[in-house]
């Protein structure tokens, strides 16, 4: 018959080694988006995040925030690693970009720029 410390004791140690000796770095994150022509607040812009792994390939699923009505959007516990963040509001030319997410505390502020007139040949 076997003891239910020892079941115990051998399950922890085996979820321990799966999990690595080392906890997971995240990050606290705020965006603020703003109008570059006039540095004012973008309201209900969606700030989407998107995990990259180490061939620059954006992952599964993502997560998308919306700014106040001061521009701004947070989240809390993002992974340490390469994030993809893309800024997509009406009336604005796209924003994406790749950063690194290495620090406790990250403040990102992104200035959104009017669509460019789109040239073409058959003018």
């Amino acid at each position: 018959m076997r003891k239910p410390g020892v079941i115990f004791a051998v399950l922890l140690l085996l979820s321990l080694a799966a999990a690595g000796d080392k906890p997971q770095q995240s990050a606290n994150l705020r965006f603020v988006v703003l109008k570059a022509y006039n540095g004012k607040p973008v309201r209900n812009a969606s700030v989407v995040l998107h995990q990259v792994n180490a061939r620059g390939r954006q992952g599964q699923g993502g997560l998308q925030l919306k700014t106040d009505s001061e521009g701004r959007a947070f989240y809390d516990g993002i992974p340490y690693g390469k994030l993809r963040i893309q800024v997509i509001a009406h009336g604005f030319q796209t924003y994406g970009e790749d950063h690194d997410i290495n620090q406790s505390e990250q403040e990102f502020v992104i200035k959104l720029k009017r669509p460019q007139e789109q040239y073409s040949i058959y003018k």
